[in-house]
């Protein structure tokens, strides 16, 4: 595989879900909220975003989901045959 097709292959976001924490998402991305009001995001850093809803500062994550005893499932379910994803 040349230089330009891994380049190509690569995914431009990564998100991981950490345990029992945030989604860390690196890598150029846009974040837009209900109201269409994009966030100013520095180039090139890592953003954790909250997954356990209790953060004061929505959409980051502020570290509360250890204050709560956050729980996440962290693989996702498969889906039984017949069913369609949402």
């Amino acid at each position: 595989m040349s230089e330009t097709n891994e380049a190509a292959a690569q995914p431009a976001v990564i998100i991981k879900a950490k345990n029992n924490g945030p989604f860390l998402v690196e890598g150029p991305f846009r974040l837009i909220d209900a109201d269409g009001q994009e966030y100013a995001l520095e180039a090139g850093k890592k953003y954790n975003l909250c997954r356990c809803g209790a953060s004061i500062k929505k959409p980051f994550c502020d570290g509360t989901h250890s204050k709560i005893g956050f729980a996440a499932a962290e693989r996702a379910v498969r889906e039984a045959e017949g069913e369609t994803a949402v």
